[in-house]
């Protein structure tokens, strides 16, 4: 395993891939939950994922087995160093392509939505650009979980209490992570607190 020690001010902008679990066997493999919605690209062989601090993983081989995934990492050779990685974030350095999003659709990864300020706007819902409209504050984004349907956005209220917000257009018609919020239009009962 080389390790790559990054003083790169930009270390906030690493997207998660996904965090190591428990062993898998003898030789060094690793069960890993997956934050990402490419994860044939992220653990194919060859494939180089960091830590925070800028340590190097590089994907020897991996499989799927039911819904998670089995990775073994160069240089993890036993159980014992498997083990010791429990619990490691992994992440990927963001790439953009000049022609991505031609379409018009806006794709956002989980990354941006985290810590975005969840909005209720009156009347429509929308903010239509007025920077005058009246909305109250549903709470924060505080994770991103996949789901064989779509994300489901974990929305911390101002109680404290956690609840998860299906992304889909017709509840999320509006995000927007240069002014740090997205509108929600919930139906009843969605919200806790609500």
């Amino acid at each position: 395993m080389a390790e790559k020690h990054n003083a790169d001010p930009q270390q906030r902008e690493l997207l998660r891939v996904c965090r190591i679990g428990r062993a898998q066997g003898l030789k060094g493999e690793v069960n890993v939950r997956a934050f990402t919605d490419e994860p044939e690209e992220r653990f194919a062989p060859g494939s180089v994922l960091l830590t925070e601090d800028g340590r190097e993983f590089e994907v020897v081989r991996s499989r799927k087995f039911k819904e998670r995934w089995i990775v073994l990492f160069k240089g993890v050779t036993d159980r014992n160093a498997s083990e010791a990685l429990n619990g490691t974030m992994l992440y990927v350095e963001p790439t953009y392509s000049d022609d991505e999003d031609d379409d018009g659709d806006d794709g956002f990864y989980a990354e941006e939505l985290i810590g975005l300020e969840a909005r209720i706007y009156e009347g429509d819902g929308s903010a239509a650009a007025d920077s005058d409209a009246a909305y109250a504050v549903a709470g924060k984004v505080t994770d991103v979980m996949e789901s064989p349907a779509q994300w489901l956005l974990t929305v911390t209220e101002p109680s404290g209490a956690e609840s998860l917000v299906p992304f889909v257009e017709e509840i999320v018609p509006e995000v927007d992570p240069d002014e740090g919020y997205l509108v929600l239009t919930p139906p009843n009962g969605l919200l806790q607190d609500r």
